[in-house]
């Protein structure tokens, strides 16, 4: 059954390796196209568009070298391994996205006191080919999405993308038939807006799973109920629940029992319930009814 469990552990972070890889190649080529065109023909949405593709590049790297890192195990400095680096790709994914939307305002600003000519046919192709090449990486990142804040956040920048290369190819469409190249400035600003709105719940939860908040997938109260009512516990103080990395949590809770002898057996269903819950690391701490926690943070 073990080795059944890594192989399957072993194909599932290949495949994952792979994956990012095979999404790296494709908008860095992507990107190069898309710059390129955006310079010859002027295009604010075209550079704006290939300059957050680049950021994606870039956040795609740094997501694979965290998920490279998180399969190093422990050492006597980093016990958990470098699971946690993961965390920090995901805010770190964040913050870039901000810089992007700044530049774009920016830029965007910049371009409606000096409006220049721009061709609706080259803006509309290239950001058409931008639609193809972001969905089918979106639709690469989207099965492991769900449980990963790390896989995530390159998702979120993939399925973002998408969106917003339609949104420059209707930019490109109107200019074709009415000549209006101030709404590729507005496209712009508009390509920024979805990008902060897409941002904020990354950079918050990012922000909290740095600070070891208890994650969003753990219901706090469910827990406390489940150690309340678990077979043996008396009462329970001292609970403490974070994030290892993108995909793993721990607990440390002390728990008042009253027969030690049942000791190994309540801890043992205690730390199997709490694995139900998504809690993969559990330290539990039994006391019994004459003793008292001696740490000043018991509560």
């Amino acid at each position: 059954m073990e080795q059944h469990h890594s192989h399957n552990h072993h194909h599932e972070v290949t495949s994952l390796n792979t994956i990012f890889i095979l999404c790296i190649v494709i908008n860095l080529v992507f990107v190069i196209i898309e710059a390129g065109v955006g310079f010859i023909y002027n295009s604010l949405g075209l550079l704006s568009d290939a300059g957050h593709n680049l950021s994606d590049v870039f956040s795609l790297l740094l997501s694979l070298f965290a998920f490279r890192m998180s399969q190093y195990h422990g050492n006597q400095h980093f016990t958990y391994g470098y699971k946690k680096s993961t965390v920090l790709v995901s805010l770190v994914n964040a913050i870039i996205l901000l810089i992007a939307v700044g530049a774009i305002v920016i830029e965007s600003i910049y371009k409606f006191k000096q409006p220049e000519t721009i061709s609706g046919e080259a803006i509309s192709w290239t950001a058409g080919i931008g639609i193809l090449v972001n969905g089918v990486t979106a639709w690469l990142l989207m099965k492991n999405q769900k449980h990963d804040l790390n896989v995530r956040g390159a998702f979120l920048h993939m399925a973002m993308d998408t969106l917003v290369s339609v949104g420059v190819v209707i930019s490109g469409i109107i200019i074709i038939y009415t000549g209006l190249t101030i709404i590729d400035t507005l496209i712009s600003l508009v390509i920024a807006a979805i990008i902060l709105l897409s941002t904020w719940k990354l950079l918050k939860e990012s922000l909290f799973l740095s600070l070891d908040a208890v994650p969003e997938n753990i219901d706090m109260q469910a827990i406390e109920q489940m150690i309340s009512h678990a077979p043996g516990v008396e009462s329970w103080h001292h609970l403490h629940i974070w994030a290892v990395s993108t995909t793993e949590n721990a607990a440390t809770v002390h728990i008042v029992i009253k027969d030690l002898s049942q000791m190994e057996n309540i801890k043992w269903k205690l730390k199997e319930s709490l694995h139900q819950q998504g809690i993969q690391h559990v330290t539990i701490e039994c006391e019994t009814l004459d003793s008292s926690c001696k740490e000043k943070s018991c509560c």
